[in-house]
């Protein structure tokens, strides 16, 4: 059989193989490529790749995946009969830069009976796929702000370590590549550590467990490590993630310190407080005040909700309460009444607050007793009513001022008046002007009975009782108007 019918069925045979087959001459030309190796140039004949090895350098920038350009090409390396495998290079068309590949190669060198070259091949595997998934997996290793470390188990050496890891242990990446799981112990201290050197040894999942690194200044951190088995590339390897307990023993320091200030602010406020269960109101805490005020103790309190000891007097106050706290998450100062262990009730202001206390909800309740101050509130009241009773004895100015001391901060003038016909309106400018019926209906040219009626009807709208409530709802709501008896 001739040299040239060898090299025609040598050619039918590598045609349909998946592998890119390139093969050469000793003199460099570029004898033939199968239609995989076309493919893996993007090229579509024999002509695109070169006639000659010179002609290919041209065509084709080379690189290696450390970015460094090789001084002699793998095509050139088997011309010259050099054996080699797992070659990994980055192929880029020069004429069309966004055209690439990557390709894993080997040479096949086959000589005759004499030994000389015979046929000279350049083996081709595009391995873009798997190294763009690897790309992909190296960003979101170096991306994730966990700590984590991978290492090659044939030798026990770690081939990857992420930001997170550096900036936890404060090692560079050169002090942790290429050393061996030893010289960079992560199963320091390890809790269970012969289980994990053991599940290391055999490629097995290492659980979770308690470690404290050694650092490379001396110092150690403590971590939770756990391994898991994974393969890069075609190599297993053991993925170590950390989670660095510093930072929760921090945040647990932190807390209980929180907790405590916490707890003694509660317990030394001088202002009634409980503090409850936001589920159900059942009361877990009171401090000395709220015994001193109420004089419930903590054995008649704790486990109860305050509705259940009888702290509510209304049910009423106690639903509204609860509904707006369910509501908003808070309450500010509601006037309530509540209950004294003696069974005497008391005026108070209730603020509460929805808190989150560890893991669980509560209800931090703050109870000011106003019951002395509402009394005096009271007393004033009646005085200002009774000297009201008759404001024909008084200037425009005190019945102002009486007005604003009997309701100090409610609506301002000009806010929404009810629906009042004009005789209304006119007779309830001239009750605020200070006028009593009869100067009423004189001027208004009505009989006093008239007056009278209009006036039932105008307290029946105001939503009030005595003559003196009219006077300070009109104040209150901008009365008497500039053009007296509009």
């Amino acid at each position: 059989m001739t040299a040239g019918v060898d090299r025609h069925e040598l050619r039918q045979i590598i045609a349909g193989l998946s592998e890119g087959v390139i093969l050469v001459e000793p003199d460099q030309t570029i004898a033939y490529a199968n239609e995989a190796a076309l493919a893996m140039h993007g090229a579509e004949s024999l002509d695109e790749i070169g006639p000659t090895v010179d002609a290919y350098r041209e065509r084709f920038a080379l690189r290696y995946r450390n970015n460094r350009a090789p001084e002699n090409y793998p095509i050139e390396r088997v011309v010259a009969g050099e054996r080699f495998h797992d070659v990994v290079v980055e192929v880029t068309r020069t004429d069309k830069p966004d055209v690439g590949f990557v390709h894993s190669l080997r040479s096949l060198v086959a000589t005759d009976r004499e030994g000389k070259p015979s046929c000279l091949a350049l083996i081709l595997k595009d391995v873009s796929d798997q190294f763009e998934a690897e790309e992909r997996f190296e960003r979101t290793f170096n991306a994730n702000p966990a700590p984590a470390v991978i290492t090659r188990l044939a030798d026990l050496r770690h081939v990857k370590v992420n930001a997170g890891f550096l900036e936890m242990t404060g090692y560079t990446r050169d002090a942790v590549i290429g050393r061996s799981v030893y010289e960079v112990d992560v199963l320091a201290n390890a809790r269970n550590r012969d289980l994990a050197v053991s599940r290391l040894n055999q490629g097995g999942t290492i659980p979770q467990m308690e470690a404290r690194l050694e650092l490379p200044d001396g110092g150690g951190r403590f971590v939770i490590v756990a391994g898991q088995p994974m393969e890069m590339g075609d190599e297993p390897c053991m993925l170590f993630t950390f989670a660095d307990l510093e930072l929760r023993r921090k945040a647990e320091t932190a807390l209980r310190q929180s907790e405590e200030r916490f707890a003694k602010a509660f317990r030394l406020t001088p202002v009634p407080t409980l503090l409850a269960r936001a589920e159900a109101f059942q009361v877990t805490s009171i401090n000395e005040a709220f015994g001193r005020v109420f004089g419930f103790g903590e054995d008649k309190v704790v486990g109860r909700s305050p509705a259940e000891f009888g702290l509510w007097v209304s049910d009423e106050q106690r639903r509204r309460f609860e509904d707006v706290l369910t509501r908003t998450g808070y309450v500010l100062g509601l006037e309530v009444c509540l209950r004294h262990e003696s069974g005497a009730d008391l005026d108070c202001l209730v603020s509460a607050e929805r808190v989150v206390i560890g893991d669980d909800e509560f209800v931090l309740m703050v109870l000011q007793d106003i019951t002395e101050r509402k009394h005096t509130e009271r007393e004033l009241f009646d005085a200002i009513e009774t000297v009201m009773a008759d404001t024909s004895w008084f200037s425009r100015g005190l019945i102002e001022k009486l007005a604003n001391l009997r309701r100090p901060g409610r609506e301002t003038p000009g806010a929404a008046v009810p629906d009042l016909t004009l005789r209304e309106r006119q007779i309830l400018n001239l009750i605020c002007s200070g006028l009593d019926d009869d100067a009423i209906a004189r001027k208004l040219g009505l009989s006093r009975n008239t007056v009278r009626n209009h006036g039932a009807a105008l307290y029946r709208k105001l939503g009030v009782h005595r003559r003196t409530e009219v006077i300070l709802w009109g104040r209150e709501h901008g009365f008497p108007l500039q053009a007296s008896g509009s």
